[in-house]
């Protein structure tokens, strides 16, 4: 039986996470305030106290879901013995931290530039992001590929949901042939932008420099990586992975398969909420899913 820790992405995030962390727990005190530090503003009163709009701001969000995921990690302590890890789209920091390929300090710091490379891109160009439902995956790729606005799928999350990227044209052409073509539900969501996809360039370019220049470690467990669903331990192959993420489609539901096919048995979300938790368990018969 083998132990997987999953830690979740964007969309994750509601006002008062990792309060009581800060309250109960003089290490993550510690560690919260360093935070506060390396950004330079602190985002403790924004996820402690902002309001549901602060914590939508790309710059925001990321680095307090990174920050909840990984502080509540780290009061873990003895308990947090993982074999594999893995996270979805930002969650992938947050593993490579909870995994030791990468300190906090330049998690946080390659969070925070990825957060606001990601908010520009966004800006530069409006876009954004739909979730498909109850349609074949191969269905979903084939219709994104005939239209001729950017529309590309991002997030492979489980049988049957996908999440479509791209602009504001596209997933609108994109959702009317999904739902004439049968699919159950096409949702536009509520996102600042097309993640994972060719709108994110600009983005990858900037933290693919930020991402080279950091010292990253052998991880103490495989890491099953977003853009290739492969388990990997190499130091400079990860970073590879993580550039590519940006503009790479999140393989969710093949990696979740390849950490089962692994030996996985038992999955511990790391991180607010519970969605990785209700997607895993449409991928996997027969695993434990929990909460930490």
């Amino acid at each position: 039986m083998k132990h997987a820790y999953v830690f979740p992405g964007q969309g994750a995030q509601f006002v008062g996470m990792g309060k009581e962390l800060y309250e109960s727990s003089a290490h993550a005190r510690e560690m919260f305030e360093k935070a506060n530090e390396i950004l330079g503003f602190r985002i403790t009163d924004l996820m402690f106290a902002g309001t549901d709009e602060d914590l939508r701001q790309t710059r925001v969000t990321q680095p307090a879901i990174f920050l909840h995921s990984v502080i509540l990690a780290a009061t873990l302590g003895e308990n947090f013995k993982p074999d594999m890890v893995a996270g979805h789209s930002l969650g992938e920091f947050s593993a490579l931290v909870a995994n030791k390929a990468l300190s906090f300090e330049d998690g946080l710091r390659l969070v925070s530039k990825r957060a606001t490379a990601m908010q520009k891109a966004c800006e530069s160009e409006p876009s954004t992001m739909a979730a498909i439902l109850g349609l074949e995956d191969a269905k979903v790729e084939e219709i994104c590929r005939s239209i001729e606005e950017v529309v590309v799928p991002a997030n492979y999350n489980s049988p049957g949901q996908l999440v479509i990227s791209g602009s504001m044209k596209g997933i609108e052409i994109a959702c009317e042939k999904l739902k004439a073509a049968g699919a159950r539900r096409a949702l536009p969501l509520k996102v600042g932008g097309a993640f994972h996809s060719p709108l994110m360039e600009p983005a990858r370019i900037e933290l693919a420099e930020a991402i080279h220049s950091t010292v990253f470690n052998t991880p103490v467990c495989p890491v099953y990586q977003n853009a290739t669903a492969q388990r990997v331990t190499e130091p400079e192959k990860i970073k590879e992975n993580l550039v590519a993420q940006l503009t790479a489609p999140v393989l969710w539901t093949q990696l979740i398969q390849n950490m089962i096919a692994d030996g996985a048995t038992l999955f511990t979300e790391v991180g607010p909420g519970s969605v990785l938790q209700g997607l895993i368990a449409k991928i996997g018969q027969n695993v434990t899913v929990e909460g930490a």
